[in-house]
């Protein structure tokens, strides 16, 4: 287990010269404490109106719920995100991240430097989340971290306002990279065992506070041991 701010020394990938310089990080539960387009969809409904809509359409995110918890969540998404255009919720979510990034303990300070330290070293960084683009691209800059790759959520604009268009998770993100030609790299650092995908095709798999269980059930599916990390 390395703790604080030890790094540890990366495995060079096989003989890909571009996958020795190439290292992913996830976001939510790696350099931000916590689900950030969460806490955001949660702040739209601190709005009376988007209360009394999820009222109202309650029957229809329960009949999604029956079917997938991850329907009926997609379904509140939609309803918190009512009425905004592409412009307006580019606003709101600036707006948002802006006060986000004021939090004090909200990002783990050893994973930032950590960052820091493959950018310092030469590495191409790449942030591959399943956060949306704009609320993550927001944050990124706003400590001071403008012109990072991104690979991420999007949405776009609906009949009666923003929607999920493209959600980048599990098998997604290795899809959505590789659509960015690329196809390998160094090191990643995730938290979930939903990016299992990005991890198998790494030179180094790093788990960020994963549970004991976590990991055994991680490095059994790579056949493989995993670098453990602490970050605070």
């Amino acid at each position: 287990m390395v703790t604080g701010e030890s790094i540890h020394t990366p495995v060079q990938a096989g003989g890909d010269a571009s996958a020795s310089r190439t290292v992913l990080f996830d976001f939510d539960g790696v350099l931000f404490q916590g689900d950030a387009f969460e806490l955001f969809i949660r702040h739209r409904y601190g709005s009376p109106i988007h209360k009394v809509l999820a009222a109202m359409t309650m029957p229809w995110w329960l009949l999604c719920g029956v079917f997938s918890r991850r329907l009926a969540e997609r379904a509140l998404t939609h309803i918190a995100l009512c009425g905004l255009g592409a412009q307006g919720y580019q606003a709101a979510v600036e707006a948002f991240a802006d006060q986000l990034v004021r939090r004090p303990r909200q990002f783990y300070r050893d994973g930032l430097i950590a960052l820091r330290r493959h950018l310092a070293d030469g590495d191409d960084v790449i942030i591959v989340t399943g956060c949306e683009r704009t609320l993550v691209t927001r944050l990124l800059s706003q400590l001071g971290l403008p012109k990072l790759s991104i690979v991420a959520s999007q949405l776009r604009p609906g009949l009666f306002g923003m929607r999920v268009h493209v959600h980048n998770v599990g098998r997604r993100k290795v899809q959505n990279l590789a659509a960015k030609g690329v196809q390998s790299w160094r090191v990643a650092y995730t938290d979930s065992f939903q990016d299992l995908p990005m991890l198998k095709q790494a030179g180094e798999a790093v788990l960020v506070n994963g549970t004991p269980k976590l990991c055994k059930r991680v490095e059994k599916a790579l056949g493989c041991a995993v670098t453990r990390v602490a970050w605070y």
